[in-house]
């Protein structure tokens, strides 16, 4: 199956665990196939977050940009990003989607044998969930110990260390470039090699995924008959309006009210960019049509490449939002009324995640577990949840994907949109 698509391989998985659970039912078998399917979900949790580390540090020791640019480049995609969140939370709380699959998802969970939630150590704090005040959030993700956040999977934790740590690399890199001095090299290669050696073991644990949604599915099938999957549509529809409200009508009216550039224009002239990213899954792999498609547009060469090549790894609007409404619905599924606050972190997360994976692929795959762990999902709950969402998963990751690329052209636009600005007033 090594020239078979992920996706393929993936919808094939659920195939034959929807086959083997209907007719095998519940049983040894399925239940044996379910247990080994968990394993590989769980090592892609464990996994996640010393890859995000890397990421975000690699990130910044082969970046090289001026800082007004970059300061730019990092506010237009927090507005957009935070547009995406505003969407999202407002589909989910309005509607609230999740609360028909409630009382399904919990009897499924009971059904498979799935643990409960564990509780947590005694030094470990409990998160600040229900108040949006700074100071207790900022005391809760500055750890006491530089392997804390590593152990409790504190995603948001450990991308402000990345942070910290790569801006500490880069101005001892500055001082030594000064003084003719260059063993900072020997950390940045250490980087580097860590983050090569961590794609590989993703690599591999990624194509044990079929596998696991193959056992997963055959466990949940055998225990509860076809009717779990019911409801997908319902989740299938509410990720996909989010992604089309905050691509098809927010950019297309930013690009037009401040970047001058008309719908007609940006989506016409930048669709073989958008479907490129639709059909190949990745807004990587779109970079050079994206920069053929804002060169029509009539975009300046340095936004377009700062926008596209550099900023892609921080417009990662589809990710981020797919993931917080994902995380949310489970929550409402489960009957978890999350505070304000608690969706706070969990937008949060969902952001840091996006930016700390970007080019990996499966990226929206990888980190969702752990972002659903920050909404107070379980790792047995996520184990059973997760390949109840991933027969629809290949259509919304095409969606997310071409949301990326729309956000990098957008961001482009907008840049270059500030520069001619700054030079009238110059």
């Amino acid at each position: 199956m090594k020239r078979v698509p992920l996706a393929l391989q993936v919808l094939i998985g659920v195939a034959l665990g929807v086959v083997l659970g209907a007719i095998v039912g519940k049983g040894t078998l399925t239940e044996t196939l379910g247990a080994i399917g968990i394993l590989s979900i769980k090592a892609l949790r464990a996994l996640a977050v010393p890859l995000v580390f890397f990421a975000v540090l690699d990130a910044f020791v082969k970046t090289r940009i001026e800082g007004r640019k970059f300061g730019r480049l990092m506010l237009i995609c927090l507005v957009n990003v935070s547009v995406a969140m505003v969407i999202g939370l407002t589909l989910l709380n309005v509607f609230q989607p999740g609360k028909l699959w409630q009382g399904k998802l919990e009897a499924l969970i009971a059904q498979t044998h799935a643990k409960a939630p564990e509780a947590k150590k005694a030094d470990d704090p409990e998160a600040p969930g229900a108040t949006l005040e700074v100071l207790p959030n900022v005391a809760y993700y500055i750890p006491s110990s530089l392997v804390r956040p590593f152990v409790y999977n504190n995603l948001i934790s450990v991308v402000l260390m990345a942070l910290l740590m790569g801006a500490a690399i880069r101005r001892v890199r500055s001082e030594q470039e000064a003084h003719g001095e260059t063993s900072i090299r020997t950390v940045e290669s250490f980087i580097a090699a860590c983050y090569q050696v961590l794609l590989v073991m993703l690599e591999w644990i990624v194509k044990t995924i079929p596998y696991a949604v193959f056992g997963t599915v055959a466990k949940v099938v055998g225990a509860s008959g076809l009717g779990v999957f019911a409801l997908l549509w319902v989740f299938l529809l509410v990720a996909l309006s989010g992604l089309a409200i905050h691509s098809l009508i927010y950019y297309p009216a930013i690009a037009w009210l401040w970047g001058k550039k008309s719908p007609k224009n940006y989506l016409g002239n930048g669709a073989d960019a958008i479907l490129t990213g639709l059909s190949t899954n990745s807004s990587l792999a779109s970079v050079p049509i994206t920069l053929k498609c804002l060169e029509k547009m009539g975009v300046s060469t340095s936004s377009a490449r700062l926008a596209a090549c550099v900023g892609t790894n921080l417009n990662n609007d589809g990710i981020t939002l797919y993931e917080a409404m994902a995380a949310l619905f489970l929550a409402q599924a489960l009957g978890n009324n999350l505070s304000l606050g608690a969706q706070f972190q969990v937008v949060l997360a969902s952001i840091m995640a996006g930016a700390g994976i970007a080019g990996i692929p499966e990226a929206g795959l990888i980190v969702l577990p752990l972002v659903l762990s920050t909404a107070g999902l379980s790792a047995e709950t996520i184990a059973v949840a997760l390949p109840l969402l991933i027969p629809v998963d290949w259509i919304i990751a095409r969606a997310r994907s071409g949301v990326n690329v729309m956000s990098d052209m957008l961001v482009a636009i907008l840049l270059d949109a500030g520069q001619e600005t700054k030079i009238a007033d110059e």
